[in-house]
C-alpha cells in the first residue's frame, strides 16, 4: 500500500481527475431495533420516545440532503419480527409516507436453541402479512400476488451458516424464497464468522436453496442474464483499508455507518473501488451501507449532523466530478438491478419501481 507523498498524490488525483460518469446508488440498511439496550431491552414507552427523536432527525436530514433526482436521504428500516408493536410501526409508516424510507423484515431466531422449519416459516409469514395487511407496507411483484420483502438476518447467521447458532434451519434460503423474500441484505458480516467467501457481489445462490448456506457460492447478476432465482444476495462493500490511523495492520471496511470509521472521501473511494455492479453495467455502482439505529455512539453517523456533513461532502464531490448520487431503498435498488439484468441503462432513477411495486402506492 502506498504511503506518504505518493499516497497523498494518488488521493488528490481521485478528487480532481475527470472520470467517466458513474451513478452511485446508496442503500442504507438499518438494523432497526428501538428496544435495543447493551444489556437487554427497554420498555415500550422508552422505545416510543426514541422513535420520536429518530423521526425528528430523519425529517431534518431529509429536508437538507437530497440526491441528484431530488430524492430525500432515506434508510430502509429492517424491523425485527419478534419485536413487533403496532405503535412502533405506525411511526415508520409516517416516515414511509414522507419519502424518508421503507420498512422490510429483520428476524432474530434460534437464539436459545436451534429454530425449526415450521416456526421460522410461521414467524416470517405472520409478520409479512401483518406489515402488508395492517400497515400497507412491503411490495408485490408487478403489484399482484403475495407480499414480498427484503431480509436481514438477526445475528448475521443467514441460512444456518454458523452451524446451528442463531438460526438452526439449513433450508432457510428455501423458506425465504417461498415466503416472498426478493433480496437478502445481511452481508457483509466480516469479521464475524458468518461471512462467506463471496464478496462485493449482487448474485443468486449457486447451490440448492435447501442446503445450509447456499449463498457461499455465487452466480453474479449480469446484463441480459436470466431472471435470478430469488432471493438475490445483495452485498455491501468489503475491503481492507490502511487509511484509518497509524496501525501497520489494515482495518476491515464493511460499509458500517458508525463512530468506528472516519467519514471522508477516502472512504467513498473504498466503496467505489469495491465495484458492486450488475456485470455489463459498470456505470451503475451499488453502495449498500448498514447501521444499527439505536447504538448511542452511532446515531450521529447514520442520521444526525455527522451524516449530514458526510453525505453533503459526497454530493459536492459528485457535482464536481460529474457523478450522480441516488438514494434508494432496498426495494428500489433491487428494481434497478433487475432493470440492468433486463438490459436497461441510462438514469437508474427511471427504474425505482420496475418490478416490485409498493403496496401503499
Amino acid at each position: 500500500m502506498e504511503r506518504g507523498a505518493s499516497s497523498f498524490l494518488k488521493f488528490f488525483r481521485f478528487v480532481e481527475d475527470s472520470e467517466p460518469e458513474k451513478h452511485l446508488i446508496f442503500i442504507i440498511s438499518n438494523h432497526f431495533e428501538p428496544g435495543w439496550l447493551e444489556n437487554g431491552t427497554c420498555g415500550i414507552e422508552q422505545q416510543l420516545r426514541r422513535l420520536e427523536k429518530w423521526k425528528k432527525r430523519a425529517f431534518s436530514i431529509g429536508s437538507s440532503i437530497t440526491d441528484h433526482d431530488g430524492t430525500k436521504f432515506r434508510h430502509t428500516y429492517f424491523f425485527p419480527a419478534e419485536q413487533y408493536e403496532r405503535r412502533l410501526i405506525e411511526h415508520l409508516v409516517e416516515l414511509r409516507l414522507a419519502g424518508l424510507g421503507e420498512v422490510e423484515i429483520h428476524l432474530h431466531h434460534g437464539v436459545d436453541k436451534p429454530d425449526t422449519v415450521e416456526n421460522l416459516r410461521r414467524s416470517l409469514v405472520n409478520f409479512r402479512d401483518t406489515l402488508a395487511e395492517e400497515h400497507k407496507l412491503l411490495s408485490r411483484w408487478e403489484g399482484i400476488g403475495q407480499p414480498m420483502y427484503a431480509f436481514v438476518h438477526g445475528n448475521l447467521a443467514l441460512a444456518n451458516v454458523t452451524g446451528g447458532k442463531f438460526c438452526g434451519v439449513d433450508s432457510e434460503m428455501r423458506i425465504l424464497h417461498e415466503t416472498g423474500c426478493y433480496a437478502d441484505m445481511t452481508l457483509p458480516s466480516a469479521p464475524d464468522r458468518s461471512q462467506v467467501p463471496v464478496i462485493n457481489k449482487i448474485y443468486e445462490c449457486a447451490l440448492p436453496l435447501e442446503q445450509r448456506a447456499p449463498h457461499r457460492e455465487a452466480i453474479p447478476l449480469k446484463v441480459f442474464g436470466s431472471r435470478p432465482t430469488l432471493p438475490v444476495i445483495f452485498q455491501g462493500p468489503l475491503i481492507l483499508s490502511w487509511a484509518y490511523g497509524n496501525s501497520p495492520l489494515p482495518k476491515i471496511e464493511n460499509g458500517c455507518l458508525s463512530s468506528g470509521f472516519r467519514n471522508d472521501l477516502q472512504r467513498l473511494k473504498h466503496w467505489m473501488d469495491a465495484n458492486i455492479i450488475v456485470k455489463g453495467r459498470p456505470e451503475w455502482i451499488f453502495i449498500k451501507l448498514f447501521c444499527h439505529g439505536f447504538f448511542d455512539s452511532d446515531i450521529d453517523f447514520c442520521i444526525g449532523e455527522e451524516a449530514k456533513r458526510f453525505f453533503s461532502e459526497i454530493l459536492e464531490y459528485c457535482d464536481k466530478s460529474g457523478h450522480k448520487v441516488h438514494f434508494a431503498t432496498a426495494r428500489e435498488a433491487v428494481n434497478i438491478a433487475l432493470a440492468a439484468v433486463d438490459g436497461f441503462s441510462g438514469n437508474p432513477n427511471d427504474f425505482r419501481d420496475y418490478k416490485l411495486k409498493s403496496i401503499s402506492s
